[in-house]
């Protein structure tokens, strides 16, 4: 182990000390942090049908969908602001004030009357998660380092990516005994429990490492995450990522359920093939630290590709109306693909830069999390009644994805983080 390996949970095991959470508590709780952006998303889903009858809508709209853009956009946007001032005022002060956002936002959308108004309300639900979405990201970047970083981003992506596992099977759960608008409500009472929990989150940017926030030392910082290749081609490639999982998100219910006519089934089946994320996950944090998360991020998007190209085949020779096996194979060799190359790729992005990490996870996840819900968007509204819109998008970004990584990347440097203390 380096020293820089040690200085790791000897830091946290001081702080641990003082009263703040110790290394494993840690990741438990900042992966608590990732994973409220994806209860807000997946919990809702299966209500997606009462809402279209309560709003006045026709069984096949997709205008409910853009209760998942509208929230991921706003997710994109307040990623700008908690992340650059995160690197000014320190990590928690910026994660308790979207925390304030997310639940006032909740409470509002969850009494508002009309779908534009929720609407409006989940793009400031989805500014308040941006703290704790974006400050998961630079607080792993501040704590760990190479290989180890790349471990334990893969601990916290997971519960961001294993949420869709369970929340839609909540949801369902929920609505048995409650009315639709129950899902927003939940999620305000775990924002504050969490809030309450991250009383033992320690502070993982000293004040001797923090920016000022002048326009200047702004421009200077976000001109060396543009500046780098690597982090400019993995930020591309994380955009296509949250692409194919905005559309599949925003497509599962309606492709499930109209296509394959299992709307009873449906929290079964999309928890079943969610529960492929978990795979993919589990599976990169157990041998990333031996291969190296170089070796698995071209491993993971060759898999993506070839994923893909077997759901695009599928679509193609089936007229985007297969069976609901042939459906369900390729999309659960994809969503692992998906789970292994997130982590990895976000520390790709992120080792290059722990001096701006703030200002990195807020362009890498404006970058990607906006640009993916564009994208989610662009594919829902092309559903034409098939699998044809999901399975070609799915395959066009594997295939920006994979460019991106193989080729605009460049080769992988030194590791140099490795051996550079992320604290002082």
């Amino acid at each position: 182990m380096s020293r820089a390996e040690a200085g790791d949970d000897s830091t946290l095991a001081t702080t641990s000390r003082r009263g703040a959470a110790g290394p494993k508590e840690f990741v438990v709780l900042v992966a608590c942090c990732m994973g409220m952006a994806a209860l807000s998303i997946d919990l809702m889903l299966p209500a997606f049908p009462e809402m279209r009858q309560a709003f006045g809508l026709g069984p096949e709209s997709t205008r409910v969908s853009f209760l998942i853009t509208a929230f991921l956009l706003g997710l994109a946007v307040g990623q700008l602001v908690y992340g650059p001032m995160s690197d000014r005022f320190g990590r928690k002060p910026l994660l308790y004030a979207g925390l304030v956002i997310y639940v006032t936002s909740a409470a509002a959308a969850a009494l508002m009357p009309s779908l534009t108004g929720v609407i409006i309300c989940r793009v400031f639900w989805g500014m308040g998660a941006a703290a704790p979405r974006s400050l998961a990201l630079a607080m792993v970047r501040d704590t760990f380092h190479g290989d180890r970083m790349a471990r334990a981003m893969s601990h916290v992506m997971a519960t961001f990516i294993v949420v869709p596992v369970f929340a839609p099977g909540v949801g369902s759960l929920l609505l048995a005994v409650a009315p639709w608008r129950v899902v927003f409500w939940l999620p305000v009472v775990l924002a504050a429990g969490l809030a309450l929990w991250a009383i033992r989150l320690p502070e993982t940017l000293p004040p001797e490492r923090r920016r000022a926030v002048t326009p200047a030392a702004l421009g200077m910082a976000l001109g060396e995450v543009l500046r780098n290749r690597r982090t400019v081609a993995f930020a591309l490639a994380l955009t296509c990522l949250f692409g194919t999982m905005a559309s599949y998100i925003g497509s599962a219910q309606i492709l499930i359920v109209e296509v394959f006519g299992q709307a009873e089934a449906f929290p079964i089946i999309f928890g079943v093939l969610a529960c492929m994320l978990g795979v993919g996950n589990l599976v990169n944090g157990a041998v990333v630290q031996r291969f190296g998360f170089d070796r698995l991020v071209r491993f993971s998007v060759l898999h993506l590709l070839g994923a893909a190209a077997i759901l695009a085949a599928v679509a193609t020779f089936t007229d985007g109306r297969p069976p609901l096996w042939a459906f369900c194979v390729p999309v659960a060799l994809l969503l692992p693909a998906v789970s292994m190359l997130m982590p990895n790729a976000n520390t790709a992005a992120m080792a290059p830069l722990p001096h701006v990490a703030g200002m990195a996870a807020a362009v890498l996840g404006t970058v990607s999390t906006g640009g993916g819900a564009l994208i989610g968007s662009l594919v829902d509204s092309a559903y034409d009644g098939s699998i044809k819109p999901f399975a070609y998008g799915a395959l066009l970004l594997a295939i920006v994805a994979a460019t991106s990584v193989l080729v605009l990347a460049g080769p992988a440097p030194e590791r140099v983080a490795s051996t550079t203390p992320a604290t002082a």
